[in-house]
């Protein structure tokens, strides 16, 4: 979320003496240099005392604090929720990553929205999928291999119980009711997939990355998907 990547900027700020330039803070985040330019105008406008300009180097004055943060009702209620679901439904890592953003959020709310986020009247249910999948199997290493972008070698069963093997990227995982999908680029088939992660039978890096490719990343895959649903709802 923007919210934590803020903080994180202001942290970074606050550990620095000198200026620091944006390509610096955008290679520690990993964004680019123009979302840390809206950061630091952002920043600026809350009232931080962010002096300097892209291109030289920006540097914060010392002893500042960010203000309570203030949401409107419904803000704070999504994402009370969204994080109530990813510590529910998601694997051990997640959920826990979930609970410290919680605890994170609520140190910086002001006492009645702290109280609210508190007493949430909006709670999240267990899946059939929940923390099984991502449990049971390599879920950690699944997602480290699509940070680092690592071809995988997968070997796989169907549910017709057909065996395969093959080389893909690891593009990004998706939660439903009823099973984690992981989705691949598959270089033998050269196009998208879906894996249920409880029919991964094993998975091993091939030594070998690869690059975000247009046509071949995850955004694509899924922007596939809305079109294939948005054919299919118009009755084409």
């Amino acid at each position: 979320m923007r919210l934590f990547r803020l903080f994180r900027l202001l942290d970074l700020m606050r550990l620095r003496s000198t200026p620091v330039t944006a390509t610096a803070l955008a290679t520690e985040l990993s964004v680019s240099v123009r979302s840390i330019y809206r950061d630091i105008a952002d920043l600026q406008a809350m009232g931080a005392p962010i002096r300097g300009e892209g291109g030289i180097g920006y540097v914060m004055e010392r002893g500042y604090f960010l203000p309570s943060l203030r949401f409107e009702t419904d803000e704070l209620d999504a994402i009370v929720l969204g994080l109530k679901l990813v510590s529910e439904r998601a694997a051990p890592a997640l959920g826990g990553a979930a609970q410290r953003a919680a605890a994170k959020l609520s140190s910086v709310l002001g006492e009645a929205q702290k109280d609210s986020m508190a007493d949430s009247a909006l709670e999240a249910g267990p899946s059939r999928a929940s923390n099984r999948d991502g449990g049971s199997l390599p879920f950690a290493r699944l997602r480290a291999a699509i940070a680092a972008k690592e071809m995988l070698t997968i070997d796989y069963r169907n549910a017709s119980g057909r065996f395969s093997t093959r080389e893909a990227r690891p593009l990004g995982l998706t939660l439903f009711e009823n099973a984690w999908l992981l989705t691949i680029w598959c270089e033998t088939a050269q196009d998208f997939r879906h894996l249920r992660l409880d029919r991964i039978i094993s998975l091993s890096g091939t030594g070998k990355r690869f690059r975000a490719e247009k046509g071949k990343r995850f955004k694509d895959a899924l922007d596939l998907e809305r079109s294939k649903l948005g054919q299919r709802s118009l009755g084409t």
